[in-house]
């Protein structure tokens, strides 16, 4: 996925477009604390298993840990709080009609900086069977072999 100028990637979970199909995708704010802030510039985050979920017409982001920032000093943050995500409500009231179907579910794609502000890519996501995974890896090393053709085929 090609970002636009302006933009840095902080994290990527690359695991989750492996177990899930994603429908549509996202952009959101988040609610920080400054220390938290300067440990997602960092990079210090960790989300394999983080989720989303509507409670009260609000969005809140679960299993998103942001580490403590090294050179705080009592003014340091719980790192496994719950973080508010921020968007607009004609959003929010779509993603909870979505998520209230069968097998849907909001996992957190990727971080990234734009212009100086921290963005959440949100996926609404519905879980793939496993013999959809084998097909993707399948197709995947077929891809894979098809590059490697053509570049020998270039050298010769």
């Amino acid at each position: 996925m090609s970002r636009p100028e302006g933009v840095k990637v902080v994290a990527m979970n690359r695991r989750a477009r492996f177990d899930y199909t994603v429908d549509e995708t996202f952009e959101c704010g988040i609610v920080l604390l400054g220390t938290e802030v300067k440990s997602i510039k960092d990079g210090r985050v960790s989300f394999p298993d983080a989720f989303a979920e509507v409670r009260n017409g609000e969005v809140w982001i679960r299993g998103f840990r942001v580490a403590q920032y090294g050179f705080s000093s009592v003014f340091n943050h719980d790192p496994d709080r719950q973080k508010k995500l921020l968007l607009h409500a004609q959003e929010i009231k779509r993603i909870d009609r979505r998520v209230r179907e069968k097998g849907y579910t909001l996992i957190l794609l990727s971080i990234y900086l734009k212009n100086g502000l921290i963005k959440i890519e949100l996926g609404l996501c519905k879980g793939k069977k496993q013999y959809d995974k084998r097909a993707d890896i399948k197709e995947r090393d077929v891809e894979r072999d098809l590059r490697r053709d053509f570049r020998k085929r270039g050298e010769d």
